[in-house]
């Protein structure tokens, strides 16, 4: 792929020219000069630049868009001749979320290389958007998770359902909110912990007419008290506080093994939809097909069906 169009989109994804050249270990000047020369070909600026970095311009987000496509097209080619070459066509890179590999995809996986011996395979496991950032990147081919409220149609990829289910709230043994049902004022008294990180980055996925909005929910650092993307460490903090943690029903029986407890809720949780993003131009590809039509099976075994 192009090299202005790689060290524009290191650029994009570091948020300044000092970082970007760091990553890419080549020195500021040479970037900086890389980048005008780029925006002298395109015929028009491509960043904001401030004291605090550079932000894309709306036609900066369109190269983005598709320089990103051309990557991940570029990345994909090589690796399918590199697949050719070593004999492992059936190589899978996966993403999920915690929950769906304890649940019910870690068993897919290792009967689907008793099946295949031979094939390489790459699980990624995080938070949505880390994910979304990986799929996008050509690092996986698909991940689990929920739907991603306000993702902008530009991003190019393709939602397959699976089932619907509720963030519940977990405490440890003894907590006050154990007992009759809660309200959602009643939880809200006490500090959350949530198992993902929010990072600025990611906000570019969100529709421009809803990121207001978003960056008021997913990326506010006032609405919890405690935030990784370690399951593990948000269970210590939650068995050591008077803290709730909000995660997936579907873990109650897990999380009760560990010592952490579900609070009945007093109304109706709003449910999600849980599913399969996968790129748009690998649709129709025989072995993404293949795979998403094993994870639903497998999902299918384990999850309440989708209402």
């Amino acid at each position: 792929m192009d090299k202005l169009l790689n060290q524009f989109l290191a650029v994009a994804d570091a948020g300044s020219l000092s970082g970007a050249a760091t990553n890419l270990f080549i020195t500021q000047p040479t970037l900086t000069f890389n980048m005008r020369k780029l925006e002298e070909q395109i015929g028009t600026p491509l960043f904001e630049r401030s004291s605090r970095g550079v932000r894309l311009t709306r036609y900066g987000d369109t190269l983005y868009e598709n320089a990103q496509l051309m990557r991940r097209l570029y990345d994909n080619t090589l690796d399918a001749i590199a697949d050719q070459q070593r004999g492992t066509e059936r190589g899978l890179s996966i993403g999920s979320g915690y929950s769906w590999w304890t649940m019910f995809l870690k068993d897919m996986i290792i009967t689907y290389q008793r099946e295949f011996p031979k094939s390489p395979v790459q699980v990624s496991l995080g938070n949505q958007l880390r994910l979304m950032d990986q799929l996008l990147s050509g690092d996986i081919s698909m991940f689990l998770a929920h739907e991603i409220d306000g993702l902008s149609s530009a991003i190019g990829t393709d939602f397959v359902p699976l089932t619907r289910v509720y963030n519940a709230f977990f405490v440890r043994a003894g907590h006050p909110l154990l007992g009759d049902g809660r309200s959602q004022s009643d939880v809200d008294a006490y500090p959350v912990v949530i198992s993902s990180l929010a990072e600025s980055r990611h906000e570019r996925f969100f529709d421009p007419s809803r990121r207001r909005t978003r960056v008021e929910t997913v990326f506010d650092h006032a609405t919890y008290a405690f935030r990784s993307n370690s399951l593990a460490a948000c269970i210590d903090y939650t068995l050591s506080t008077e803290a709730v943690l909000l995660h997936t029903h579907m873990m109650r029986d897990d999380f009760r093994e560990r010592g952490l407890f579900e609070v009945e809720q007093s109304g109706e949780p709003r449910r999600a939809v849980t599913g399969i993003y996968v790129l748009k131009e690998r649709r129709g590809d025989e072995r993404i097909e293949d795979m998403i039509l094993r994870i639903t099976k497998a999902a299918h075994a384990v999850l309440p069906p989708l209402a």
